[in-house]
Parts: C-alpha cells; structure tokens; sequence
C-alpha cells in the first residue's frame, strides 16, 4: 500500500516537474520571439585599434544585454543597410565607432530621427575635425554636428586612456536618476569639444568631469594632460530622443611592452555603474521609441 502510493506521488510530482519546465521554456521562447523593442549596432573597426576592441566589446556585451532585459540586438558593418526599409525594423540605433559618410544614408538617418526614431552613439560617433591636420572624418555634416550632437568639432583630448571621476548633472533622467553622485569610470580617451553645450537650451548635460579627476591623462605630451575646465561626456538633445555617451576609447598596447599583438589593456564595458547608466538609457530610448506604426511626428512636435 504504502509502495503503491510513493510510486503514484513520484510519478505525479515527475508529471509537475515536466509541466514547470515546459512552460518555463514556453514562457522563455515568448520573451525572446517577442522582445519589447529592437536595436540595429552600426560599426566600422577598420582603423584604430582602441575603437576595433571596444566595437568587439559591445557586440559581445549587448546580446547578453539583450536577453536580459528582453530587447533584440543586430549588428552591421554594411552601412549601406542605413536606409528607410532596413530600419524601418528597429526602434533604436546606435553608432558604436562611426558615422555615415554617403549623403543618402545620412538623409535616412536624419529621416528616421525626425520621425521619433531613437539613438545611442558612442565616442568615436561624435568625432569630427577639419580646422587642423585632415581628417577621414570632416565637419561636413552640419546638423548632425551642430544641430543633433549640438558639440560642433572635436578639438583635443587626453592621453593616456584613463579613468575620471564623472559628475552626475541631471539626476532627473531615467539613465541616471539610479546612480550616485559621483562614480570612477572605466579607462577611456576624453574629448574637448568646439561648442559650449551649457550654452545650448536644447542640450541635456547628463554627466560631467568632476574637478577631481584632475589632472586627467598622463601625456607624456603636457597638451594631453588636462587640469581645469569643463567637460561634458554625457547628454541628450530635448528635441530628438538620443543619447551621446564619450566612452568606447578601450587601452590598447600600442608600443607592445607585453606582447606584439597591441593588446587590450582596459575594457569599457566591465564598470557595474557605468554599465548601469548605458543599458538604463538604451531602455528608456527602447521603450520610448515612437516608431512603432503609430504616426510620423517627430519628437519635439511630441513635446518630448
């Protein structure tokens, strides 16, 4: 009797336990078949390889992202997929190394921003420079410089990649309402821009540099190392929904003093807070997005 009824629960609880796991699994199937939004990754890594390893990086990072906070992730180098039809798929893009360079692609992007479509950029992303040495990379594109990114032309920067003291300024925004006043970043190469953005009524500041960071680099050239200033590394500009972050700049050992194979020696993406502050403001422009086959205004018309 007492044989008969083990034999019956074990096979009734075997019976639940295949039930659990199947719906479990049913349940995992769903979220992934059905993410809340959609991210398409555009790259370049041909070129610097600070940028190629931290490209590497976030393609490796965003996937796990992505099936954690159930959102889909797609990468590209083919820029000739920043069109009206390819993106018409995705509710966010993000520029993880560089910008478009074709005048078609760059009218699609700016399309597709107008009309509630949402951005990420990274470092390089905001990158231009024509006063100086040339550049692959010119100030020919005006709105996305002056108008979009609001900072104009890249003017200098730090040397060494190093980490900084970062200042939160906006502690209202959902991608930084989370984080403490201060925070040490990971390594990175720091950008002085031409335009002031505190003097822009459009632009968010975000983050900053804190005074405490300084001096900031290690040179060995003295230009390279700075000591006072204001530096902006985070913002959004109020009429588009987007987010600008200067970090994607991983250490690399140029002058092979480890090995010959110009390591990576820091990595963007391993930093719990700054991390935090990424994956927050790509969910708030995921889940924020317009471009869902609702209407054409664009965000400011949305009053956003």
């Amino acid at each position: 009797m007492h044989s008969t009824f083990t034999m019956s629960a074990l096979k009734t609880l075997r019976a639940l336990g295949i039930a659990v796991l199947i719906s479990t699994c049913s349940a995992l199937n769903a979220n992934n078949s059905h993410p809340k939004f959609r991210v398409i990754a555009f790259f370049t890594a041909k070129q610097d390889q600070a940028h190629i390893s931290f490209v590497d990086e976030a393609n490796r990072w965003f996937p796990q992202m992505a099936a954690k906070y159930n959102f889909s992730y797609d990468s590209t180098s083919n820029w000739q997929n920043l069109n009206s039809d390819f993106l018409a798929k995705y509710q966010v893009i993000v520029f993880l190394d560089t910008r478009p360079e074709d005048p078609a692609q760059r009218a699609a992007f700016e399309a597709y921003m107008e009309h509630g479509g949402a951005w990420m950029g990274f470092h390089f992303a905001g990158f231009a420079l024509t006063t100086s040495t040339p550049s692959a990379y010119p100030a020919d594109w005006d709105w996305y410089h002056n108008t979009f990114l609001g900072s104009g032309q890249y003017v200098s920067n730090t040397w060494r990649p190093t980490s900084a003291i970062l200042r939160v300024e906006d502690r209202r925004h959902p991608a930084t309402r989370h984080l403490p006043e201060t925070f040490k970043s990971s390594p990175n190469e720091w950008y002085r821009w031409e335009k002031d953005l505190r003097q822009n009524p459009d632009i968010d500041i975000l983050l900053s540099i804190d005074s405490s960071s300084f001096p900031l680099g290690t040179g060995p050239k003295q230009h390279e190392i700075w000591r006072s200033g204001y530096y902006p590394v985070v913002w959004t500009n109020k009429n588009y929904k987007m987010l600008y972050l200067n970090m994607g700049h991983n250490d690399i050992d140029y002058e092979h003093k480890y090995d010959n194979t110009n390591k990576t020696l820091s990595y963007t993406l391993n930093n719990k807070i700054q991390d935090r502050l990424i994956i927050e403001g790509l969910l708030w422009l995921g889940q924020h997005s317009s471009r869902r086959g609702r209407g054409t205004e664009s965000a400011k018309e949305r009053g956003w």
